[in-house]
């Protein structure tokens, strides 16, 4: 190779290792990452309020396959949001409530495991979204406090907010048919999107832009809704009413793109990538998709893991990865971490109008 010819391949190696490098600190850009919702989000905020073992994941087998001890999170491991922390380069989202003031470190968890869109849901034992909304404009306080007015709304505004909320507020009507005689689905639903609804414009309000929502999943085909019905086939009613809310949800979210200026989103189709997994499980790597591992009775649908809740008998499977439910309404951590991926870099079938990843890079207006 001559000289000259030397020089241009070193220089153009030198250029792409640069571009290279500039576009992946780019992508690595520090983002906050806000947490907001019930127990598919809770990394332990419920561990820090007055509530009973219902309402909390503290408790050994919980946390067994990753932490090796309970956190708080209602799963064996890690939960979705650990996942898209961990794609973000963030990380762990710690809990907002035991927070102090000098420990913000790549954003706040708010969410409560039971929490609702409305403020009766399980009152007195959760902390709800409303109430979460509150937490984040606390927060939003301390960081002017601490860092500055420029750079807090730079964090505000950059950051993402992440929101899974709406099947609590479902479990109580579902479980007495009678309020049904009193108000359609329809109206129901309605109310519930209408909170979420004013907690999304109020956290557009503290500076927020950048939201990503994930729908309500198929959980009347969660083992504690299976035990319910007559076969242990799915529940019709639990499952319309989550469809009916994710069609108001991501019409709710597309006219707020239309509304508010600089609001961006994820919308997130948890019911879909979870209904193929409950039906295909194998396609997916799972083995068992009707029974949790953990818990007791039919289908181990009881909600006895860890022996805390009023009946100290439960069973525990050997290999929670081969099960799809971790306990009688949650997750394991091995579709945690699918569900997280199809978030983070899924195409427009799962998550639309962008995916996570996306929603990370871009710019708040």
């Amino acid at each position: 190779m001559s000289t000259p010819t030397l020089h241009i391949f070193l220089f153009t190696v030198l250029a792409s290792l640069f571009v290279s490098t500039f576009c992946d600190n780019q992508s690595r850009k520090d983002v906050a990452l806000f947490i907001f919702g019930d127990s598919i989000n809770d990394a332990g905020t419920n561990n820090y309020i007055n509530t009973t073992a219902n309402f909390r994941a503290n408790f050994p087998p919980y946390g067994e396959t990753f932490f090796r001890y309970p956190t708080g999170r209602f799963s064996d491991g890690r939960l979705m949001v650990d996942f898209v922390a961990e794609y973000a380069n963030l990380p762990l989202i710690s809990p907002y409530l035991p927070m102090k003031d000098d420990e913000f470190m790549g954003g706040a968890n708010f969410a409560s495991g039971g929490a609702g869109a409305l403020v009766d849901t399980y009152e007195g034992f959760v902390v709800d979204l409303k109430t979460q909304l509150q937490q984040l404009k606390q927060l939003e306080k301390k960081l002017r406090k601490e860092m500055g007015s420029e750079k807090t709304k730079r964090i505000i505004k950059e950051g993402v907010y992440l929101i899974s909320i709406g099947t609590n507020d479902y479990t109580k009507p579902l479980l007495n048919p009678a309020l049904f005689q009193s108000i359609s689905m329809e109206d129901y639903v309605g109310m519930v999107i209408g909170n979420i609804t004013s907690v999304l414009k109020g956290i557009y309000k503290v500076g927020g832009r950048k939201f990503a929502m994930l729908g309500v999943g198929q959980f009347g085909c969660a083992p504690s809704w299976r035990r319910l019905t007559r076969n242990g086939s799915c529940s019709g009613e639990a499952n319309k009413i989550s469809q009916l809310h994710n069609v108001a949800l991501t019409s709710i979210l597309a006219k707020l793109e239309t509304q508010l200026q600089g609001f961006k989103y994820s919308y997130f189709d948890f019911y879909t990538s979870g209904s193929e997994r409950i039906q295909y499980p194998s396609k997916y790597g799972f083995k068992e998709a009707k029974s949790a591992c953990c818990g007791s009775g039919p289908y181990r649908a009881n909600s006895t893991c860890g022996g805390q809740r009023g009946v100290k008998e439960y069973s525990l499977c050997r290999h929670p990865e081969k099960y799809v439910f971790f306990d009688s309404g949650h997750p394991s951590e091995r579709a945690n971490r699918q569900f997280a991926q199809l978030m983070w870099n899924g195409s427009a079938s799962v998550i639309r109008p962008c995916n996570m990843k996306e929603l990370f890079k871009h710019e708040g207006t």
